[in-house]
């Protein structure tokens, strides 16, 4: 550190992006690249400004940049901390803006309209530069005249119509498809699906895509007449309520696709309570691939659809809007299975 930039600091004078340039022997324009990660920055470039930003202790002003036009703030809304495929995903959004000077700004709703609404405007008002938001539940329409103030990646949303905004999901039907083809293939006829209620979501949500997947591979095994999908209301204690029925059913079926983990694994536990054994009396299969899922006491086979990867894809496809793209993109995701001890194998499936 040269002695000017010590007496600096010594002088508590405000480091400015001029003094981090000065300080590693490039320009202004190269050190704005680095923080926003910006294509085409080489290694050693972003060495020589990362450095400087921690040596002189650099921290841009949130102000000043949003004069500017550009916060390097990105806003993530989920609807339901609950779900413990959003660690996941965040962790997927985070890993990409940690070296691009971005920062996340996370809030949470509760899937009504009128809240989930007042959080992104007030995103919007904070000057954030971009949106992520997972699962949304608010119309099409609503997202797209918020995407005219701000750009705006929709994660579990599948709308591939959409213009203003951009999607990236796992294909949730096909993913569905995958459950009752495993399902089949342990030889099991007798599947049902859990679903959410129908008031919760609509036909872009991914519980509705996983239904149609679900009907469509029950059809093509030729089940298509008894492919029965059970509601389960979201609130407890209904919730918990609907799934003692559905366990405690004379004609319980032998095989069960949960929407998502987050009621497959209240499922096995309510299953042990009732003295349901899983997958002797009941084989069940989740979807999100959760990391409580794969533990031994768990032991749930689930649809992976890998979060933190759609964190990553989510963050990248918005930085490149961010930075100028106008033409939407619809990205999707192959989930895939991995099949744990609540699927029985084939040879030992016996009376399915």
């Amino acid at each position: 550190m040269s002695i000017e930039d010590k007496q600096r600091l010594q002088r508590n004078d405000r480091v400015t992006i001029r003094t981090v340039a000065k300080h590693a022997g490039v320009s202004v324009a190269a050190v704005s690249k680095v923080m926003r990660n910006a294509y085409g920055v080489s290694e050693g470039l972003r060495a020589k400004v990362t450095d400087a930003i921690e040596e002189l202790g650099y921290r841009p002003s949130r102000a000043a940049r949003g004069l500017r036009g550009r916060s390097f703030t990105i806003g993530v809304l989920l609807i339901d901390i609950r779900n413990p495929f959003l660690p996941e995903v965040i962790a997927g959004v985070n890993g990409v803006l940690a070296p691009s000077h971005y920062q996340a700004m996370i809030g949470v709703s509760d899937a009504r309209v009128q809240l989930e609404t007042s959080l992104i405007e007030s995103m919007i008002d904070y000057k954030m530069d971009g949106l992520i938001l997972v699962a949304p539940r608010l119309p099409s329409e609503i997202i797209a005249k918020l995407a005219s103030e701000i750009p705006i990646v929709a994660v579990g949303y599948h709308d591939a119509g959409a213009t203003a905004f951009d999607t990236v999901n796992a294909d949730d039907q096909r993913g569905a498809e995958i459950a009752v083809e495993a399902l089949l293939a342990c030889g099991y006829r007798d599947i049902e699906m859990l679903s959410l209620g129908e008031r919760e979501g609509h036909q872009v949500s991914v519980v509705r895509q996983r239904e149609i997947g679900f009907r469509r591979a029950m059809q093509r095994a030729g089940l298509g007449s008894s492919a029965s999908i059970s509601k389960i209301p979201i609130a407890p204690p209904k919730r918990e309520e609907t799934m003692r029925k559905f366990l405690s059913r004379k004609n319980r079926p032998r095989a069960v696709f949960c929407w998502s983990d987050l009621d497959a694994i209240t499922l096995l536990s309510l299953a042990m309570e009732m003295g349901v054994r899983v997958p002797e009396d009941l084989a069940v299969i989740g979807y999100d691939n959760s990391s409580t899922a794969a533990l031994g006491l768990v032991n749930l086979a689930s649809i992976d659809q890998s979060g933190r990867e759609l964190g990553q894809v989510a963050t990248r496809t918005l930085i490149t809007r961010i930075e100028g793209r106008t033409s939407a993109e619809h990205i999707f995701q192959i989930p895939s299975l991995v099949s744990r001890g609540s699927l029985i194998r084939s040879s030992n499936a016996k009376g399915a």
